[in-house]
């Protein structure tokens, strides 16, 4: 009687590559997060402020400030104009 313990070398791929396939995100803010990640090509070092931001503040506040980073950001680097509209926002929301 065959052993079924054994599994076939295409399996064993099949498997592996089941197991690495990227996990979707858990929340809806994380995947707002990733696509703004995506359109203001934010790099690596600045991504968990991106998700800190999205995780803080209400959907329609960040719109709204990359919004205005795409209007108004017409050369330079748009993610550092991000980061600064958000704080104004966020500081004259507070006040």
């Amino acid at each position: 009687m065959p052993d079924s313990s054994f599994q076939t070398l295409g399996d064993i791929f099949k498997n592996r590559i089941e197991e690495n396939k990227p996990k979707p995100p858990a929340y809806q803010w994380q995947d707002f997060a990733l696509q703004i990640i995506k359109d203001l090509s934010i790099p690596g070092f600045k991504r968990n402020s991106v998700f800190k931001i999205c995780k803080d503040y209400p959907r329609a506040f960040i719109e709204g400030c990359v919004a205005d980073t795409k209007e108004l950001c017409k050369n330079g680097e748009p993610w550092k104009y991000f980061f600064k509209v958000v704080a104004d926002k966020a500081k004259k929301k507070s006040a």
